[in-house]
């Protein structure tokens, strides 16, 4: 059996308390594998973001267990799940969160850990992440002077900036036309294809959903129905 890259087990979130507490997951227990394309779909406030901010250590659960690589990262304190964060996973946001004082190579910079030496080690790479999601002709230009798409893909090279094996992307396409938003899909389609990342995506886009290994449906902060894109069969919970 395949050991999964991430795992849920039965993770429940509430927020607040006593009569104002609100549940946002309802014992949500998922394995994502290497080098899978993962979809996550659902109305809004079905608890989509709530699970990937569970699954990328950006929230802890009120109850139940995350495993990265089989060990357990749940139970860490902040400054640990910093770490877990940086050593394992990126982030892609549909607000790009580009600095718009910096160029698209000093976005990517000063996302790339500090074990890269010196000025010009920073540049080199940075310039080779830009060129990985086909902007190596863009690196000298401010967010203002890209496209939507283009400063999207920016945000892919930064999220690839700590060498993750697993990408997260919050309806990267929303903010896209429907060309941009293709590309940008086939893009995280093709590091999952040729470099074994695993990418977990949160959408509302029909439109890029043939491009997904698997397609999670979330419902009232439980998995629903979950459907193979290669073969479209489609399993109730």
């Amino acid at each position: 059996m395949i050991e999964p890259v991430l795992s849920t087990e039965s993770i429940q979130v509430v927020y607040g308390a006593g009569d104002a507490a609100v549940q946002a997951l309802r014992g949500v227990s998922l394995d994502v594998l290497a080098g899978e394309v993962l979809m996550l779909m659902g109305p809004s406030g079905s608890g989509k973001t709530t699970l990937v901010q569970v699954m990328g250590a950006l929230l802890t659960p009120s109850a139940g267990m995350v495993r990265l690589k089989g060990e357990r990262i749940d139970h860490l304190d902040q400054s640990a799940l910093g770490t877990v964060r940086r050593q394992n996973f990126g982030f892609v946001f549909q607000s790009y969160n580009l600095f718009p004082a910096l160029t698209a190579a000093e976005n990517v910079a000063v996302a790339l850990d500090l074990k890269v030496a010196g000025s010009r080690g920073l540049q080199l790479r940075a310039a080779a992440l830009l060129d990985s999601v086909g902007l190596a002709d863009r690196a000298g230009h401010f967010p203002a002077q890209l496209s939507g798409g283009q400063k999207q893909r920016v945000a892919i090279a930064r999220a690839l900036a700590g060498d993750p094996d697993v990408i997260f992307a919050d309806e990267p396409t929303a903010a896209l036309d429907s060309a941009s938003g293709l590309r940008v899909i086939a893009l995280l389609r093709e590091l999952a294809n040729t470099q074994g990342r695993t990418v977990v995506i949160v959408t509302h886009d029909p439109r890029i959903l043939h491009l997904a290994d698997r397609i999670i449906h979330i419902e009232d902060g439980r998995i629903g129905k979950e459907q193979y894109a290669h073969d479209r069969e489609v399993h109730d919970a």
